[in-house]
């Protein structure tokens, strides 16, 4: 959907009358129930009236003009979108246009472009517009069977080409191409090889309209590229209780399509029992069905490390992987499966502070939306893993959305343990010593079998030997550690340096000092996007939090217990005062306790072949040297 929609001509006049970027600020504020900032209004301004006299210049002010178009289940829009007839095929085209108001640019990778205005690099814009196009005809099966229609450019106007002269070095194609303001005459050339001159104003509002309304899906090109990205990864192995799951999807897959049946599939299962792996096999397989199928979660972590993995060699099937409020505007069954993986993160409602308003008024719980969306909606999740306020995605609530929705339900209990060893004893104990279970807490000694032997748990008395300890792990045995901490220490933006950007050693404990994994969109040199920290090597010199800890593992877990959750007299006291969770500190008393509960548990069961606990309180530290198995010397 756009901001506005005219005929170039139109839109001409009222930019040349003052009154296009007033109209597209109101239609801002009107979808997206947000004031536009000064600078967007600007872009406006200065850059919407040069494109719309060259395209009538060109002999093209038929031509209908998306301003501000948004590209499907994504937050990205595009700046305009050129809608008219081909000149030589006389079918409908589309031209996606990024308009940019750089003077001057710098290249410092085949991608990346230094401007002097921002202080981290930004996408070169013909790679830029070229994703859009990309993204475009991915996302929607109409587009997906001519892929030709679909064309991208990119137009720097306030550039002279010797200021950018960088910038041209791309190969140019279809879909990205660069002009600046000495290219004038090439960009009108451009145009008119693309856009019919002589088509009528009704042939260009019909292809608007076709393109407003297109069912937005997966293509089949971008299904059988997921395919074979996904299933030529050996590690994707399913076993037993997730094969059941995975076959039981693929049978609602079929029932859907003989009975038109809608199937609501949950698989449970604690830490390391294969979920994610039964999400990208079932995401593969689809794929190569040429089922429409998304991968979905609500952890931006999550979602772009699941991108990287799968879409490591082609970008383009990162797109396959979206957030769990992107369906909030979707049409009922757009998609015939909707893998919801970390399920337990669903939140009450999509909406958030740029929703549109008529988006708004007719949101739904986000349940409902993300069983609407699929034929078959999976949902694989783990109860006990809810760490926020409005986090509500449990079995029950499911269900009765399901039942009340009209839907079937099949559920699947995942036995198996892949991480913390394979060890199903260390979940339970897990599970007693933070009184999640019934059963008193117990000493590991006492409830660990044979089977747990390659499984290493222990304490240390301080930060220093728990690094320690993590170190001489990874150095005898291989893998990667992490330290992992409750949220009881502020968490500071970067500072600038000498050397640039660098974290603020917020986690304090004595002597020593470290600092948590970096903030989402603040970047440091030294340390890896917050997304990445649990898989990046880099990420060992911080601390993580839950939120980036949270569906991830690695091989050594170190776990620091902060003053928010303390053993008093022999039980569990959860302290909302010492937690600095904006968020979860709010929550009452009992909700406070159950969340911070389920956080310690999730950081305790991240590692594969062994945790260390410490804690920052000395009564719990002396509970916590009682119940492990091993203590590190002073």
């Amino acid at each position: 959907m756009a901001l506005v929609r005219q005929s170039a001509a139109a839109l001409l006049a009222d930019a040349r009358a003052g009154r296009l970027h007033e109209v597209l600020a109101e239609q801002a504020s009107i979808q997206f129930e947000s004031r536009a900032g000064a600078a967007e209004i600007r872009s406006w301004q200065r850059s919407l009236p040069v494109l719309l006299a060259d395209l009538v210049d060109a002999g093209l002010g038929h031509v209908e003009v998306l301003l501000e178009h948004k590209l499907p289940h994504s937050p990205k829009r595009v700046d305009a979108i050129l809608c008219g007839t081909h000149p030589r095929l006389g079918e409908p085209v589309y031209l996606l246009v990024e308009l940019k108001q750089w003077s001057r640019a710098e290249l410092l990778a085949a991608e990346l472009v230094s401007l002097d205005a921002y202080a981290e690099p930004v996408l070169h814009p013909v790679s830029q517009v070229r994703g859009y196009c990309d993204y475009l005809v991915d996302s929607t099966p109409a587009l997906g069977d001519r892929p030709h229609a679909v064309h991208g450019i990119a137009y720097l106007h306030n550039a002279s080409r010797a200021a950018v002269s960088a910038l041209t070095q791309y190969e140019p194609d279809q879909r990205g191409q660069l002009f600046t303001m000495d290219d004038k005459a090439a960009l009108i050339d451009h145009l008119r090889t693309v856009l019919a001159p002589d088509s009528g104003r009704d042939e260009a509002r019909k292809a608007a309209e076709d393109l407003v309304n297109f069912q937005h899906s997966v293509s089949k090109p971008l299904m059988t590229l997921a395919a074979k990205e996904m299933q030529e990864r050996e590690q994707f192995v399913l076993l037993d209780e997730q094969r059941v799951a995975y076959h039981l999807v693929l049978q609602a897959v079929e029932r859907a399509r003989a009975a038109r049946t809608q199937t609501v599939v949950i698989v449970l299962g604690g830490p390391g029992s294969g979920k994610s792996v039964i999400a990208l096999n079932l995401l593969g397989e689809l794929s190569r069905q040429g089922r429409p199928a998304h991968h979905a979660t609500g952890s931006s972590a999550f979602t772009n490390t699941m991108r990287k993995i799968a879409g490591r060699r082609d970008k383009r099937v990162q797109t396959l992987f979206k957030y769990f409020n992107n369906y909030i505007d979707s049409e009922p069954r757009e998609l015939d499966v909707l893998i919801c993986d970390e399920a337990h993160r669903i939140r009450e409602t999509s909406v958030n502070r740029y929703t549109k308003r008529e988006a708004r008024e007719r949101a739904r719980p986000q349940i409902n939306e993300l069983i609407d969306v699929a034929w078959v909606p999976v949902f694989l999740l783990d109860e006990n893993q809810t760490v926020r306020p409005g986090e509500m995605g449990s079995r029950a609530q499911i269900e009765a959305a399901a039942q009340a929705l009209g839907c079937r339900v099949d559920v699947v209990h995942l036995a198996g343990r892949f991480r913390c060893g394979g060890s199903a004893s260390f979940d339970g104990w897990v599970a007693r010593l933070l009184e999640i279970d019934r059963q008193p807490p117990v000493p590991w000694g006492k409830i660990a079998t044979p089977l747990d032997e390659g499984f290493a748990v222990a304490t240390a008395r301080s930060p220093e030997q728990l690094e320690a300890w993590l170190l001489r792990q990874a150095d005898a045995f291989g893998g990667t550690s992490r330290i992992a901490a409750g949220y009881c220490w502020p968490w500071s933006d970067p500072v600038t340096s000498e050397n640039g950007k660098v974290l603020v050693p917020d986690v304090e404990i004595g002597a020593w000092r470290r600092p948590w994994n970096a903030k989402p969109g603040k970047r440091v040199s030294d340390a890896p996007e917050s997304y990445y920290w649990a898989s990046d090597e880099r990420g060992f010199g911080q601390v993580g939090c839950i939120y980036t800890a949270q569906g991830f593992e690695y091989d050594w877990a170190g776990v620091i217990f902060g003053d928010d959750f303390v053993r008093r007299d022999g039980t569990w006291v959860a302290r909302p005062q010492y937690s600095h969770d904006p968020a979860v500190r709010k929550s009452d008393g009992a909700q406070f306790a159950n969340l911070i509960r389920n956080t310690y548990k999730v950081l305790l069961t991240r590692g594969m072949r062994g945790v260390c606990l410490y804690s920052t309180d000395p009564e719990t530290q002396e509970f916590l040297e009682s119940i492990a198995l091993l203590q590190q010397d002073p």
